[in-house]
């Protein structure tokens, strides 16, 4: 019964460490070719938010509206860092792709 309990411990063990890898192989790609993103982002307009933001991207964050956002998505524009969007644009991005998500 102990050599049952060992094995087992040791199967269970293999199992759990194998398991991550191998579903991490079967995942789909889900970041999209660089240069072809509209990844925007919540962000505050502070000194420490702009330095993180340069060191993260290597540019000073580029802060747009939920409008401009909204047109960017009709034209297709992409960029190749985020853009920065403060709580406020947010809630109405949120809101009208909400909007358009219940009409569809």
């Amino acid at each position: 019964m102990n050599r049952f309990t060992t094995i087992a411990a040791v199967a269970a063990l293999a199992a759990s460490v194998a398991a991550p890898a191998l579903a991490q192989q079967n995942r789909l790609p889900t970041e999209a070719p660089a240069g072809a993103q509209r990844v925007v982002m919540m962000c505050t307009n502070d000194a420490a938010t702009r330095s993180a933001f340069r060191r993260e991207h290597g540019a000073p964050p580029t802060f747009v509206t939920a409008d401009q956002v909204l047109q960017a998505r009709a034209t297709g524009e992409s960029w190749s860092a985020p853009r920065c969007m403060n709580t406020r644009e947010h809630g109405r991005l949120t809101q009208t792709l909400n909007t358009y998500a219940s009409v569809r």
